[in-house]
């Protein structure tokens, strides 16, 4: 399966508030000391569950592991 966003492909992201966030979002996060783009799965809370677009789950992570939003792709 194609990804929704491609490597090398210029990803504009943006500061988002806790409450903003949606099931469906893409955002760019910390995961394990790493940054990633995720899409939000579900939103239990103030927990949000992440994963990717063919169905893997990677877990669950808070607000403080989310430094913004996908608001753009450049092709």
């Amino acid at each position: 399966m194609k990804g929704k966003i491609e490597s090398g492909q210029l990803c504009t992201v943006v500061p988002v508030d806790e409450a903003d966030l949606e099931k469906g979002d893409i955002v760019l996060c910390k995961v394990n000391g790493n940054e990633y783009l995720h899409l939000i799965k579900a939103i239990q809370g103030k927990r949000f569950q992440i994963g990717n677009n063919i169905g893997r789950i990677n877990g669950w992570i808070t607000f403080q592991s989310i430094y913004g939003k996908l608001v753009q792709v450049e092709p």
